[in-house]
């Protein structure tokens, strides 16, 4: 590239940024990650789908790895920092809270800041359960919970192959990665 088509994109850069300077860029991506110890005790609560299983995830609120990792990417791309910041597990109003409602209040954040979430990707790392016949119901719940159709919703799920502390079934992890605009 020469220097004057350098100056020419530079330029109107620059003009483009000052004229939308409300908002620091036009789309962000943010990129969450959780993971949980399952035991005896607990009700497993993956996507705000309850799962029928003999261990559920620990945890201060109802531990759903799956909304956790949507909740820190949301946060994350809207620059508002991450879930524990606003929602601290040392805070009794939040023990044994569906994390649903985090969820909604963390959209209404995000929305609040002029932004409005296009798309949601999300990987569930487990040995077991299955998780196809809940994938469905999560995507449902994510969906209603951002106000956003289930077409811009994905779920997935993988095991590790038997490695690590989720190959052994002693956790369930989660990432997600959202785009916003």
């Amino acid at each position: 590239m020469d220097i004057a088509t350098l100056y020419y994109f530079t330029y109107f850069d620059h003009q483009f940024r000052e004229a939308n300077s409300e908002k620091e860029f036009l789309m962000r991506t943010g990129i969450g990650y959780d993971v949980h110890r399952l035991v005896a005790g607990r009700k497993l609560v993956l996507g705000g789908t309850e799962i029928p299983n003999e261990k559920g995830l620990l945890g201060h609120s109802d531990a759903d790895v799956l909304i956790h990792a949507v909740c820190d990417a949301l946060l994350g791309a809207a620059g508002l920092g991450d879930i524990g910041l606003h929602f601290p597990d040392t805070d009794p109003k939040y023990k044994d809270i569906s994390s649903l409602t985090l969820l909604t209040q963390i959209s209404d954040m995000v929305r609040g800041k002029g932004f409005s979430i296009r798309n949601i990707d999300t990987i569930i790392f487990a040995e077991a359960p299955k998780i196809g016949p809940y994938r469905k119901s999560m995507k449902q719940n994510l969906a209603v919970a951002l106000n956003i159709s289930p077409a811009c919703v994905n779920v997935k799920a993988t095991t590790t192959e038997g490695l690590g502390v989720i190959g052994e079934g002693e956790g369930i992890g989660a990432m997600c990665v959202v785009l916003i605009e």
